[in-house]
């Protein structure tokens, strides 16, 4: 009986393919800590705008999240409590990129080994098959 390598070569080249579909999902969430980022820095910058403006500085509570406690609660000067809330936000950043880019790595490693065990381990079976 002839045994049809092509499509066996073909599925091993479709587990590694999953891979490669993994790394471009990933690609989109990568830059999720950045576009929340300027988000954040540009609703700092409105706050700016608006000035010590407590009914304006509340209409903007939900979209600075956890900046809100520093940024509208605050007793500093409104300038001062807005560059303590970037620095926040600046570290959060740093360690979200971080921990962002770690968890896609392992991904991208863990799919690739289970797909290159499982496609040989078809590969061995079809070699075993008379």
């Amino acid at each position: 009986m002839k045994r049809n390598t092509g499509t066996w070569m073909a599925f091993l080249a479709m587990t590694f393919a999953v891979v490669g579909l993994v790394g471009l999902f990933g690609s989109y969430a990568a830059p999720i800590p950045l576009e929340r980022a300027m988000a954040r820095d540009a609703t700092l910058d409105e706050v700016l705008a608006t000035g010590d403006n407590k009914p304006a500085l509340e209409a903007l509570r939900d979209r600075l999240d956890d900046s809100a406690a520093v940024v509208i609660d605050g007793t500093a000067p409104l300038a001062e409590r807005v560059a303590t809330a970037r620095a926040a936000m600046h570290t959060a950043l740093l360690h979200e990129s971080e921990a962002s880019g770690k968890n896609l790595r392992l991904m991208i490693i863990v799919v690739t080994l289970v797909a290159a065990l499982f496609g040989l381990i078809i590969l061995g079976a079809v070699g075993r098959s008379p």
